[in-house]
């Protein structure tokens, strides 16, 4: 018996050894606004005192969190009209925020695979936070902003909560990677828009297994040809106000975003004939020249991939 508890003892003290030295992950991943934000969320005075509100819980703010405050114009009155007018999503992320225990070493393992895919990768913060339940991502060079309520509310896109956080997210951070997200241009054509984020399905699935959002690949399956033949056609008007990209969930039959599933398709293309796949991700990350790009991927309306 001593000798077993010897030996256990033993491989307890190299496992403790291994760990530290273990290296630290590539990726800091924030959640503290989120705490603070359910340590006053029972006082209902939050909801009716922007004043309060500010003082409580956006007056000292994480670096991440500061900058999704201004991407995302999250003000005290914003936010407390937002607790008022959807409760239910703010109770919901509730237990919704209980699953990233799960998520975190996820993320750090999908991290650890971009880095492995493609060692120019940049690893900037990753911040969960509360926001006013209408943004569920954004990234920019600094980092990726997360609004957790919005996310936990997305269930369309994902059932489960820990995979969609996953997928979300990973899709999310290749964005921190690629020059043409670093820019928003209002006069953006459907081409470009597709393309930037049918990068970020296609190397986000490579990153975590699973495309961030499934539900436009379930609903296209079998309508390919038809889907696509429009986009080509329509692929020079400009996206807000297109049908393919920022119709939030969509209209007449459409799903929202359906160009995300066409980006995705035209990069797979391009990255399935490519004799050299590091190479060939490299230009899919860094892509300046979207009509370029899509005259070399090879991609015809329908393509079987």
């Amino acid at each position: 018996m001593r000798r077993t508890a010897a030996a256990l003892a033993a491989l307890l003290l190299a496992g403790a050894a291994q760990a530290a030295d273990a290296p630290p992950p590539r990726v800091a991943i924030i959640t503290s606004d989120v705490e603070r934000f359910f340590a006053l969320y029972d006082d209902p005075a939050i909801a009716g005192q922007p004043d309060l509100l500010a003082a409580r819980y956006l007056a000292e703010p994480t670096p991440g969190f500061a900058e999704f405050m201004t991407l995302r114009r999250i003000t005290p009155e914003r936010l407390a009209t937002a607790l008022r007018d959807k409760r239910q999503v703010f109770d919901d992320a509730r237990g919704c925020a209980a699953k990233l225990g799960g998520v975190r070493p996820r993320l750090i393992a999908a991290t650890d695979r971009l880095a492995a895919l493609y060692p120019q990768a940049k690893f900037p913060p990753i911040t969960i936070a509360i926001g006013r339940a209408s943004t569920a991502g954004t990234a920019n060079a600094n980092g990726l902003y997360i609004g957790l309520e919005a996310l936990c509310a997305a269930t369309f896109i994902e059932a489960d909560d820990e995979d969609r956080f996953v997928h979300v997210i990973a899709h999310e951070y290749v964005h921190a990677q690629q020059p043409l997200a670093q820019v928003e241009d209002p006069e953006e054509k459907v081409l470009r828009a597709a393309l930037g984020e049918g990068v970020a399905e296609f190397v986000g699935e490579l990153m975590s297994g699973s495309v961030g959002y499934p539900q436009l690949h379930q609903w296209a399956k079998g309508r390919e040809k038809a889907l696509e033949t429009a986009f080509l056609a329509e692929k020079d008007e400009k996206a807000i106000g297109s049908r393919w990209l920022y119709n939030k969930q969509g209209s007449d039959g459409w799903p929202g975003d359906l160009g995300y599933w066409v980006g995705y398709r035209i990069v797979k293309s391009y990255y399935n004939r490519a004799p050299d796949k590091a190479a060939a991700l490299r230009e899919i990350i860094e892509m300046k020249d979207p009509a370029a790009f899509l005259a070399a991927s090879g991609w015809t309306p329908g393509i079987a991939l």
